[in-house]
């Protein structure tokens, strides 16, 4: 269990990394969903649920804390030098299950990979890290309705030489490329004829700027949001970055966003969680809550979780 709001540890030991389109792969994933139909006594979990299912939702407004999993990524989640949880996705958490009835919040934080995992062993009540929403996740996990749609930038020298502005400009190019491991932009660069010999990868985009101003690749390619997070360090003087855009493969957008994560079954809480963000899109609350964290109104979206889990 983490330790109480404002003595968490600046660092606490988590790498910083771009993990938003990592999947939740194979056996991992049939070990998660296999241990949530061992606890439930079933084989499988309808992810659609009835609109009542679970008492998550009872519990936590008896409890009157919400434990949050947390994996440091600014500006999704993080902790900051003071110890402090901060970023978009607890920002907003905490304003809807405020309005829910569960007035306090306890961050737990943990490595990205280990959030599946940690949801399923209760070791928290809901994801709250900007995760990506994909058929993969939707097996082990329920999710809200998106609350952002993401983006892809490429950090490049200063003042974009190569003129860049999607996959198809590297391949034609023919320009090395970065990004990091287990990302999708590795997917979409291939998709659109990047050769693979040109790809290399890195642990997190740090390492990629590096990189970029040693001269050792020509591009790195992330979700815009971090990249301009990697931006703000402002220890990369010669390092860029072109304007946000929405992948295509085959001439179809690969549209991406990232939501709230529950238990499988516990439809009630993340139903009433979904009513509650719907409201804060239509009234443009969201996006007010969300500003301060770099995001801006062509990271609003009309995704839901369904679409994406049928992705």
């Amino acid at each position: 269990m983490a330790p109480p709001q404002g003595n968490i540890p600046a660092n606490n030991g988590i790498r910083r990394g771009l993990r938003r389109r990592s999947l939740l792969t194979g056996a991992a994933a049939v070990g998660a969903a296999g241990a949530l139909g061992a606890t439930t006594g079933c084989a499988r979990v309808d992810v659609t649920g009835a609109k009542s299912g679970g008492q998550l939702l009872d519990d936590l407004r008896s409890k009157g804390t919400v434990r949050m999993g947390i994996a440091s990524e600014p500006p999704y989640a993080s902790i900051n030098d003071q110890g402090e949880l901060t970023g978009e996705a607890p920002a907003v958490a905490r304003t809807i299950f405020q309005r829910l009835g569960v007035k306090d919040f306890e961050p737990v934080p943990v490595e990205f990979g280990a959030l599946v995992p940690g949801l399923l062993s209760f070791q928290f009540d809901v994801i709250v890290a900007g995760m990506f929403i994909n058929k993969d996740r939707c097996q082990a996990v329920l999710f809200s309705d998106p609350d952002y749609e993401s983006k892809d930038g490429f950090l490049v020298p200063k003042g974009n030489p190569d003129r860049l502005k999607s996959y198809k400009d590297v391949a034609d190019r023919g320009l090395r490329m970065g990004t990091g491991v287990g990302y999708a932009e590795y997917d979409y660069a291939v998709g659109n004829g990047v050769k693979e010999s040109k790809i290399q990868t890195y642990g997190d985009q740090i390492a990629g700027m590096e990189a970029l101003q040693a001269g050792r690749i020509d591009c790195f390619a992330g979700t815009a949001l971090t990249m301009i997070e990697a931006l703000k360090t402002g220890a990369h003087p010669k390092v860029g970055m072109t304007d946000p855009f929405t992948p295509e493969v085959d001439g179809k957008p690969q549209r991406d966003g990232g939501g709230y994560g529950f238990r499988l079954g516990e439809t009630e809480v993340r139903d009433a969680f979904n009513r509650e963000l719907q409201k804060m899109k239509q009234s443009g609350e969201l996006l007010r809550i969300a500003k301060p964290f770099g995001f801006t109104e062509e990271f609003m979206t009309d995704l839901t979780a369904e679409e994406l889990c049928n992705k």
